[in-house]
């Protein structure tokens, strides 16, 4: 509340001051938050691929893997299947996109040569090779997808705990600031036209006095008896 502000000028300009760094603070989170949009919007068209993508090789990794089972039969795949001795390896590391730290999924050993996965390329067939190479490209766009969803949850919770700041800010804090701003400069004024009005009261007071002063010295100069009376 306005009235809980003492009206000095010491809070006066304390007030300004709060203010001027508010307003600063107030435009460096909007240009914060309009970049963060501009970067989600550019990850989301970048998402929206990656899902299509991600669809596309689900669906091509289920017609190889039903293919190769009706062809070769269950146990050739799951034997197939089996013989891997290499799996797939994730390291992660991280990059800064205007202050938010999102993952950077590194893989290897995902895609692999028909001789890196296991099973022996003499006892089995080209339809084994090809679900082993759809499920292999369905894993990479699975690592894909995982990054950029998880770059675009970050980036996101961002934008709203920023506009958030920008809104208490917008609508909250610099709004009473403005208010007791006023308020005190109200206050002020006020006292100030009552000094001018005590100190004008003061100044009538003194030369009513003096003319009484002078009135009466008049009188003894012009009447020196009636003054020893």
């Amino acid at each position: 509340m306005a009235e809980d502000v003492k009206p000095t000028r010491k809070n006066l300009m304390s007030i300004e001051d709060r203010i001027e760094l508010s307003e600063r603070g107030h435009d460096t989170l909007e240009k914060k938050r309009d970049g963060l949009i501009m970067e989600f919007m550019d990850i989301l068209d970048q998402a929206q691929d990656v899902r299509e993508e991600l669809e596309d090789s689900y669906e091509h990794a289920q017609r190889s893997i039903d293919l190769a089972r009706a062809l070769e039969g269950d146990v050739a795949v799951r034997g197939a299947a089996a013989a891997l001795k290499e799996h797939p390896e994730l390291t992660t590391q991280s990059k800064n996109i205007m202050g938010v730290v999102v993952p950077q999924i590194e893989s290897s050993k995902v895609k692999k040569d028909l001789d890196e996965r296991g099973y022996g390329v003499l006892g089995t067939s080209a339809r084994i090779d090809e679900a082993a190479d759809a499920y292999e490209d369905l894993i990479a766009n699975i690592i894909l997808a995982a990054e950029v969803e998880t770059a675009m949850k970050k980036l996101l919770e961002e934008i709203e705990t920023t506009k958030r700041r920008v809104n208490a800010l917008e609508f909250k804090l610099l709004p009473e600031l403005h208010e007791n701003k006023e308020y005190i400069e109200q206050k002020l004024e006020e006292q100030e036209r009552e000094e001018i009005f005590r100190m004008k009261k003061i100044k009538d007071m003194m030369e009513e006095k003096e003319a009484e002063w002078e009135e009466e010295t008049e009188e003894a100069v012009e009447d020196p008896l009636a003054a020893d009376d």
